[in-house]
């Protein structure tokens, strides 16, 4: 899986010497209703976790122990996962979880962009005394050494270093598009482009970047403040940062599969949920016999805020009335009584009633299906209660008169669009 492993002694110098920001403040339009209440990095994601918990885990498991969490759009609901989830870590050891809102520290505006809401914390890195910093998203879903990279940033005497995952040209589009040379040395940067180059010896292949970066911090302080006094400024990193540095600096492009976590031979997983096809699909993935993302693994585990629940139960066992679940992921405090669920994630607290059907969805915590149901290709969001005999993924034209429906066909159902209030956190 690893090619060259560094000297561990080596790499946990590294580690320690590391300060990780995770910006957090963004709310993931393209998931439209589902961060209507919450920011995305606080979206559920796999039955039990939220998406933020995957750069998190990630950070405690490579010994990245001193972390930043930038905030903004509605942050109420993932302040309150990290309090009740990450208090773990011990400030004794220097290890902290720092929430860092936007607080207008510099100048009476909030965040302006990515690479903003690291400069509006600067006194915060100065004071932590950092050798390096580590700018991370706090919204895609992977499991990642992040000591390699710092291994191999080091190694490479770069004054930073992105990691790259390879996407076909054809997919290229979504994403930030890394020109490398023979030594992976970035020479261009492409923001989303149509038609981009492919990467040398790999035709039809390129290198997207996933949002994370490593920098020497003094370096970084000084590209920072040099932005912030540029008025013509996006202030994000990948519009204005990259594109400044690469022809002036030693920028070096981290191959994702260098410091993957995944079996040997295995293709590098990394998702962008960003849209409601990809949240639903990724999940969905989960069920597969063998999923591409192994959250079973004890020895890189997903840390998460978990309520004391019971297991789940199934009740009724007669031929007219059967609680079953096939093919899916069923977490704690769900009850399926009477009822069959084939090929879904079911959240924590789910209850389905007799004789209702709940198939290839994904239902978020807290949710209630009342009798003879039909959930087909949906995505339930918390606190719904579904109404008795309601049907949802039969007939897209009927769905879209109250629902959501996107273009691969899944349906979102929130309790706003059930006409229902719900006072509680998302």
């Amino acid at each position: 899986m690893f090619r060259d492993l560094p000297d561990p002694r080596f790499v946990s110098h590294l580690t320690r010497a590391t300060y990780a920001i995770i910006l957090a403040g963004g709310r993931g339009s393209r998931l439209e209703d589902l961060t209507d209440w919450r920011a995305k990095p606080a979206v559920p994601f796999g039955g039990k976790f939220r998406l933020i918990d995957f750069p998190l885990s990630n950070c405690v498991n490579s010994g990245v122990r001193r972390i930043g969490v930038a905030t903004q759009y509605k942050a109420h609901s993932l302040i309150r996962h990290l309090q009740r989830g990450w208090s773990f870590l011990d400030g004794r050891i220097r290890e902290s979880i720092d929430i860092l809102p936007a607080q207008q520290q510099v100048k009476e505006y909030w965040y302006r962009g990515t690479a903003d809401a690291v400069f509006q914390n600067l006194d915060i890195l100065r004071t932590d005394g950092c050798k390096y910093v580590l700018v991370l998203s706090g919204d895609h879903v992977y499991k990642m050494d992040y000591g390699r990279m710092l291994a191999d940033h080091a190694a490479r005497r770069a004054d930073m270093s992105a990691a790259c995952v390879e996407v076909p040209v054809a997919e290229a589009h979504a994403f930030g598009v890394m020109q490398i040379d023979s030594e992976n040395r970035v020479t261009g940067f492409l923001e989303k482009p149509k038609d981009p180059p492919s990467m040398p010896g790999r035709a039809g292949w390129c290198l997207g970047s996933m949002g994370v970066y490593v920098f020497n911090a003094e370096f970084l302080f000084e590209q920072l403040i040099r932005d912030g006094d540029d008025p013509k400024s996006n202030h994000d990193f990948g519009k204005d940062i990259i594109p400044h540095v690469i022809s002036r600096y030693h920028v070096h492009a981290h191959h994702f599969d260098e410091s993957c976590i995944g079996a040997p031979g295995s293709t590098p997983y990394w998702r962008d949920v960003g849209t409601l096809d990809a949240f639903w699909e990724a999940n969905l993935e989960l069920t597969k016999i063998t999923p591409e993302l192994d959250l079973y693994d004890p020895d890189w585990p997903i840390w998460t805020y978990q309520e004391q629940l019971p297991p789940a139960k199934f009740v009724f066992d007669e031929d007219h009335r059967r609680g079953g679940a096939y093919a899916s992921m069923v977490s704690g405090g769900c009850i399926i009584s009477g009822a069959t669920v084939r090929r879904s994630v079911l959240f924590s607290n789910v209850r389905v009633e007799s004789h209702a059907v709940i198939e290839d969805s994904v239902v978020l915590p807290d949710v209630e299906v009342a009798p003879s149901a039909v959930l087909r290709r949906t995505i339930i969001d918390r606190h719904c209660r579904i109404p008795e005999g309601l049907v949802v993924g039969l007939n897209p034209e009927e769905d879209r008169k109250r629902f959501l429906v996107t273009e691969r066909g899944v349906t979102l159902v929130t309790p706003e669009m059930l006409g229902q209030r719900v006072h509680q956190m998302r």
